[in-house]
């Protein structure tokens, strides 16, 4: 019984001493014909373990790229790519069409454990190109 109460304790001590800090941005910008939102989602877990200071996080992220006009202007479409880039990570996406597209909205995810995070002033830049056109234009932080 002893043991037990040693046990709940020491594990009550520890949740104690641990500290959780969640993320969840929204970046979003435009230019002249597309529009983006990077969506981000991270966890800091801050805490002790085996007398050491120890520290982890966990995040997600969605990028979501849409063509300001109709379907129907994109439908010569032959290759789109897009690529976004964070002061510590960067996406890129190139997409070659043999039949015109069946959407104007275009997007990619990912996650990771122990990586470096996206802080909430980030100015992410963003640049499409399509057939012949260029873009590039800034995402800011309109979760504030």
């Amino acid at each position: 019984m002893k043991r037990i109460a040693i046990l709940l304790f020491t594990i009550m001590l520890l949740t104690a001493c641990s500290e959780t800090t969640t993320n969840d941005y929204k970046f979003t910008g435009e230019s002249e014909n597309w529009e983006a939102e990077y969506l981000y989602k991270g966890t800091e877990k801050w805490g002790e373990k085996d007398g050491k200071k120890s520290y982890s996080n966990e995040d997600s992220y969605e990028f979501v790229l849409e063509y300001k006009g109709s379907l129907e202007e994109l439908s010569s479409l032959q290759k789109l790519e897009y690529s976004y880039e964070t002061i510590s990570s960067s996406g890129k996406s190139t997409e070659e069409f043999t039949e015109p597209p069946s959407t104007v909205t275009f997007s990619s995810s990912g996650s990771s454990k122990g990586g470096a995070k996206v802080s909430e002033d980030e100015v992410i830049i963003v640049n499409v190109k399509w057939d012949d056109f260029e873009e590039s234009f800034e995402l800011l932080n309109n979760s504030k």
